[in-house]
C-alpha cells in the first residue's frame, strides 16, 4: 500500500464505501494472533476528515488550532495539515513536528504555560511568533528571550496587572484566552466567559493594545450534537461583543474533538484469576452470588495506551472480540494492564464472558492521549468514506494538498477481501 510522501514508515489503505472498520480489525487480530498478540491500533483517518467538515459546517467562523499533545502521530498531524488546520503546540518537539509538515508560523501557536528558556529562543529563531501567557513571570521571561512575541491569554483576575507589566516591557499583547471543560454542563459559563473576554479587551484598549484574537479554548467532546449547543450559546455572543467586521480573529483548541473516535485499540489477554477474599484488589466487593469474579490483565495499560486513565475516566467500553453463545453468562469482571501496580487497572468492574488467555478486547474512542513513545503499540491507517464525503472527493482535495497522502483505489479493503 502506498504511504505519506517522505515517509515509508506507514502507509493508509482505503475502506471501500459501506465498507465496515470491524471486518479490518478482524484481519489484524487474525495476523497478530499469529504473530505474536501484540496489541495495536487502527485507526481511520476518514473520521479524521469528517470531524473537520463537521467543524465547518458548524463553527466555520471560528478557526481549529489541533492540540498536539492530545495525538502526535505523524498521519494525524499531516491529514489536520492538508485540512487547513493550525497547530496548538506545547513544546519544541511539537513545532518541529508540524513545521516539518510545511506549517507556516502563523499558523502555530505555543501554548505552553511555562516555557522553557530555550524553547522560547527556538521559536523566536523559527518566526512563532504567537504564544499564551499568564503570569508576570512567564512575560518576563518572554520579553527577554522573544523581542517579537505576540502574546494572549490572561483571566479577568489578574488581567490589568499583565497588561500594565506589558506596557512596561514594550511585549505586544494581541489577545485573550479562555477554557471550559468538556465535563461543564453548565451553558452559562460560556456566558460569563465572553463577557469577561469583552471586559479584558476594553481594558487592553486603555492600555493602548490593540487585540485582535479571541481563544476559546477546548473542551469539545467530539459528538456534533455538543458542537451544535455550543454553537448555540456563543453564536449570539460573539455577534454581540465580536462581530464579523471587527477584525477580531476567533480561535480555538480541539484536541480530543478530532481524533477520539478516530482509533480503535485491539488487546490481548495474558493473564487471568479469580479475585480472593471477596474483592478486587481495588476494595469493590464480589456480588453475593457464588459465581466467580475475574480480574484479567492484559497487554497494555495505563502505562502505556490507557495513560489517560490516572487522569480521568475511561471513555469507552471494552467488547470482546471473540463471538460468544447468547445465554453465555456475563460474569463480573476488571481489567488491568501488565504491571503490578494497583494504579494499573483500566476497568474497576465489567459484566464480561469469561475469557481465556489469548482472547482480544477492543477499544473505541482511543485516538486521544493514547500514543507515548517508546512502547506505542503499532497503528495500521485506513481511510473510510462516509456522510456524503466520498472517495473521489478525498482524493481530489488530498492530490492538491502538499505533502499530503497517496492513495489507491487499488489499496483497499472490501467486504470482500
Amino acid at each position: 500500500m502506498k504511504g505519506f510522501i517522505d515517509d515509508a514508515n506507514y502507509s493508509v489503505g482505503l475502506l471501500e464505501e459501506g465498507t465496515n472498520l470491524g471486518k479490518v480489525i478482524d484481519n489484524y487480530v487474525y495476523e497478530h494472533t499469529l504473530t505474536g498478540k501484540n496489541a495495536f491500533f487502527v485507526g481511520d483517518l476518514g473520521k479524521i476528515v469528517k470531524k473537520h467538515s463537521q467543524w465547518q459546517n458548524v463553527v466555520a467562523q471560528i478557526k481549529p488550532f489541533y492540540t498536539v499533545t492530545c495525538s502526535p502521530p505523524p498521519a494525524v498531524l499531516e491529514i489536520l495539515a492538508a485540512l487547513g488546520t493550525g497547530f496548538a503546540c506545547s513544546s519544541k518537539n511539537e513545532m518541529v513536528l508540524v513545521q516539518e509538515l510545511g506549517v507556516s508560523p502563523e499558523n502555530i501557536i505555543y501554548i505552553s504555560p511555562g516555557k522553557q528558556v530555550s524553547q522560547i529562543k527556538y521559536a523566536a529563531r523559527v518566526g512563532v511568533n504567537i504564544m499564551t501567557c499568564d503570569s508576570e513571570i512567564e512575560l518576563k521571561k518572554i520579553a527577554q528571550h522573544h523581542p517579537n512575541a505576540k502574546i494572549f491569554g490572561a483571566t479577568l483576575k489578574n488581567c490589568r496587572h499583565l497588561l500594565e507589566c506589558a506596557k512596561e516591557l514594550d511585549v505586544q499583547i494581541i489577545g485573550v484566552k479562555f477554557h471550559v471543560s468538556s465535563a461543564c454542563k453548565e451553558s452559562q459559563v460560556y456566558v460569563h466567559a465572553l463577557c469577561d473576554a469583552c471586559c479584558v479587551f476594553d481594558m487592553a484598549g486603555e492600555f493602548g493594545f490593540t487585540m485582535n484574537m479571541l481563544d476559546i479554548g477546548g473542551g469539545f467532546t467530539g459528538t456534533e450534537l455538543q458542537l451544535e449547543e455550543v454553537n448555540h450559546i456563543i453564536s449570539p455572543l460573539l455577534d454581540i461583543y465580536f462581530p464579523e467586521g471587527s477584525g477580531i480573529k476567533i480561535i480555538s483548541e480541539p484536541g480530543s474533538y478530532f481524533v477520539s473516535s478516530a482509533f480503535t485499540l485491539a488487546v490481548n489477554i495474558i493473564a487471568k484469576k479469580v479475585a480472593e477474599n471477596n474483592k478486587f484488589s481495588s476494595g469493590v466487593e464480589k456480588t453475593g452470588s457464588d459465581e466467580p469474579v475475574f480480574m484479567y490483565y492484559m497487554n497494555d495499560g495505563v502505562y502505556g495506551s490507557f495513560a489517560s486513565k490516572l487522569s480521568e475516566d475511561l471513555n469507552t467500553i471494552p467488547e470482546v472480540h471473540r463471538k460468544y453463545k447468547e445465554d453465555e453468562p456475563l460474569l463480573t469482571s476488571s481489567l488491568w494492564g501488565p504491571t503490578c501496580d494497583e494504579l494499573d487497572q483500566i476497568v474497576e468492574s465489567c459484566l464480561l464472558p469469561e475469557l481465556d488467555v489469548g482472547d482480544w478486547l477492543i477499544f473505541d474512542n482511543m485516538g486521544a492521549d493514547s500514543f507515548h513513545e517508546p512502547s506505542r503499540p503499532a497503528i495500521y491507517y485506513m481511510m473510510s468514506f462516509n456522510a456524503g464525503i466520498t472517495s473521489d472527493t478525498m482524493m481530489k482535495n488530498f492530490f492538491f494538498a502538499p505533502s499530503c497522502i497517496q492513495l489507491s483505489q487499488e489499496d483497499s479493503f472490501s467486504m470482500k477481501a
